[in-house]
């Protein structure tokens, strides 16, 4: 009796085990390490921290398995849209994305640069503030603050009013 309570117990630890560890991100780089410190996994060179259908791409990075603070040229990248930027923190609790210095968000016929962005993969909704610029087909136009509504693919500023490109680049 005792033996099969031991293996149903195993059993049930192996499984719950396997379900945690199937869900924490895959981290790639050249050099790694865990600083037992700070808790963190430091990575660097070629950095590559995959995680579902979501990937960062960085010269160097540190990790916690549940946040990501990267830098170095970095790209991130969700399914068909791309962010590149200087630096980007990643927390898979809030499910955000922000990034900064010299943002590109880009995606099918669009385009927008801005300062700082802030990208939920839940609500699937981009905020991008500081000098934004989109280019969307051949219409180009200016902002200080923009959402975009990855879902809807529209375009929406702070008023909530939806918006049109309108003039040529």
């Amino acid at each position: 009796m005792r033996y099969k309570i031991f293996l149903i117990t195993l059993f049930i630890a192996l499984f719950f085990t396997s379900s945690v560890f199937a869900a924490m991100p895959v981290v790639k780089a050249d050099k790694q390490y865990f600083d037992v410190n700070t808790g963190l996994h430091i990575l660097s060179g070629n950095v590559t921290i995959n995680y579902k259908d979501r990937s960062v791409v960085a010269g160097t990075a540190k990790t916690n398995m549940s946040e990501v603070w990267a830098s170095g040229g970095i790209s991130y990248h969700d399914k068909d849209i791309s962010l590149t930027g200087s630096t980007v923190y990643v927390t898979f609790p809030t499910r955000t994305a922000y990034v900064d210095g010299m943002v590109t968000f880009s995606r099918s016929s669009l385009k927008i640069i801005a300062d700082h962005s802030e990208y939920n993969w839940k609500t699937k909704t981009a905020i991008f503030t500081g000098n934004v610029q989109v280019y969307q087909n051949q219409n180009f136009f200016k902002s200080e603050r923009l959402i975009y509504n990855v879902k809807s693919d529209a375009l929406i500023d702070e008023n909530g009013s939806l918006l049109q490109a309108s003039a040529s680049y």
